[in-house]
């Protein structure tokens, strides 16, 4: 894809996110209102659930704005750990906010309260109306990790949504109010497993970790078969943000000419870029006798 090509592609992945955070910001603030005037706690978590919804949504559409901001002499990657930061951040709020609808529905599960079922449905619908209004809008960019990646919540919040029309329904029907507490406390701890793996992983971000995946040892391995290279040694690999992945280490070769050592460099370019998607790399290259300074006697 053309420089031109990606511009375009991120002007419109752009647009898309800006409308449907927009949207999605618009029905978060339904449900809570709904939630509190109708007394569902299982509206509540619906709301909680939007709202991790909503964050992703941002920090995708941050993901798409820093990608094209340039870097600085201070700034050498750029701005991309602001949204590894702002993860960071809404992780552990969303994990708080979790904790405390599962304290709420368990003392409603045991001391229930009237709900206010006929405008818990409503809002309830309202909300999955919007949601597959949201997919409609994310259904033109395919290939995009992010658009994917977004599609995917909102998927998700349209099925909690789909739960608590159901529980006001089964609360009109039959005016079991424990149905509310118990939908609420299911959505609660799916809201608790996304942000625990969101904190996870922006943690090990910042740390610097290898990405899930990668094995150093096979990452060697394969620049190894590379033809004249005779070992890898010092190999890091981390990433910088989400889906930018970077590579340092230090090749030993055979003796070999200047040009031939270029062309080998490239060639263990290409297979780290070719079997491991890894596009930023930094390799030092060591002819057969080098020493390192520290190695010196």
């Amino acid at each position: 894809m053309s420089g031109d090509e990606q511009a375009r592609s991120r002007a419109t992945q752009g647009r898309q996110l800006t409308i449907v955070i927009a949207l999605g910001s618009v029905i978060l603030v339904v449900e809570a209102a709904g939630g509190v005037l109708s007394g569902s706690l299982a509206l509540l978590s619906d709301a909680g659930h939007m709202l991790t919804d909503v964050l992703a949504l941002v920090l995708s559409l941050m993901a798409v704005r820093f990608a094209s901001l340039p870097t600085t002499t201070r700034k050498t990657y750029g701005y991309h750990r602001l949204e590894i930061l702002t993860a960071l951040v809404n992780g552990t709020l969303l994990i708080v906010i979790s904790a405390g609808l599962l304290y709420k529905a368990a003392r409603r599960f045991f001391d229930p309260v009237p709900i206010e079922s006929r405008l818990m449905t409503g809002i309830a619908l309202v909300g999955l109306v919007a949601n597959l209004a949201a997919l409609g809008i994310l259904s033109h960019e395919h290939r995009s990790l992010n658009i994917r990646g977004a599609r995917m919540h909102i998927k998700g919040d349209a099925l909690s949504s789909v739960g608590v029309l159901l529980a006001g329904i089964l609360i009109l029907v039959t005016g079991w109010y424990r149905v509310d507490p118990i939908v609420g406390a299911l959505i609660a701890v799916v809201i608790v497993v996304g942000a625990v793996r969101l904190v996870r992983e922006a943690v090990d971000i910042l740390l610097e970790a290898a990405p899930v995946g990668f094995g150093l040892d096979e990452v060697g391995t394969a620049i190894g078969t590379v033809p004249g290279v005779l070992e890898v040694h010092d190999l890091h690999i981390w990433t910088i943000t989400t889906g930018l992945l970077a590579l340092s280490g230090h090749v030993r070769i055979d003796d070999v000419r200047h040009a031939e050592a270029d062309e080998m460099l490239n060639r263990i370019k290409r297979t780290v870029r070719d079997r491991f998607g890894i596009v930023h790399t930094t390799l030092q290259i060591e002819s057969r006798t080098y020493e390192e300074l520290g190695d010196v006697h």
